[in-house]
C-alpha cells in the first residue's frame, strides 16, 4: 500500500490530496447533494399549458454552497431563480441565476443558502421556477427534490 501511495503522491498535487483524503480516512470530507429536476409547466402554481421544457441540475454542499445550471427549451425565458416552498406552494425568491447563452443560465458563484435553507433545501422545500414574457409568474417550475 504505502508504495503505491508514493506513486500516487508523486503524480503531483492531485495525487497529494488523494494521499491525504486516504491518510485522514476520508474524515472531514464535506459531503455535497446533487438534485437533477424536470422542468415544466404542469409544475407551476398554479398550472400553465406551455410546450415549453428544461431540466436542471443544482448541487449544495456541507457549508450550503450552491451551484448547478437550468436548460430551458421552447421558451424566451426572462429570469431563472431558485425559491422556497414545497411542492404545490409558492415562496419567496432564494438565489437569482445568470444568464449565459439563449436558454441557459447558472447558480453565481456567490449563492449561499442559509443554515435553515440547506435544511429546507435538503427536505425538498426549494423549487427552480423559469419565467417569460408570456408567463411572467413562471412558465416552468421543478421541485428540488434529494
Amino acid at each position: 500500500m504505502r508504495s503505491s501511495l508514493r506513486r500516487v503522491a508523486a503524480g503531483g498535487s492531485l495525487g497529494r490530496m488523494a494521499v491525504a483524503v486516504l491518510r485522514a480516512g476520508g474524515e472531514g470530507v464535506a459531503m455535497a447533494t446533487t438534485v437533477r429536476a424536470v422542468l415544466a409547466g404542469s409544475h407551476e402554481v398554479p398550472p400553465v399549458v406551455t410546450a415549453a421544457h428544461g431540466s436542471a441540475v443544482v448541487t449544495v454542499d456541507a457549508g450550503g454552497r450552491v451551484s448547478g445550471r437550468v436548460i430551458s427549451h421552447g421558451t424566451k425565458a426572462t429570469m431563472v431563480r431558485i425559491h422556497e416552498g414545497a411542492e404545490g406552494t409558492n415562496g419567496p425568491i432564494l438565489i437569482w441565476l445568470k444568464q449565459r447563452a439563449p436558454g441557459l443560465w447558472v447558480v453565481p458563484p456567490e449563492a449561499q443558502l442559509t443554515a435553515l435553507q440547506h435544511r429546507r433545501f435538503l427536505a425538498g422545500e426549494l423549487y427552480i421556477n423559469v419565467h417569460s414574457a408570456r408567463h411572467p409568474a413562471g412558465e416552468l417550475r421543478g421541485q428540488l427534490l434529494p
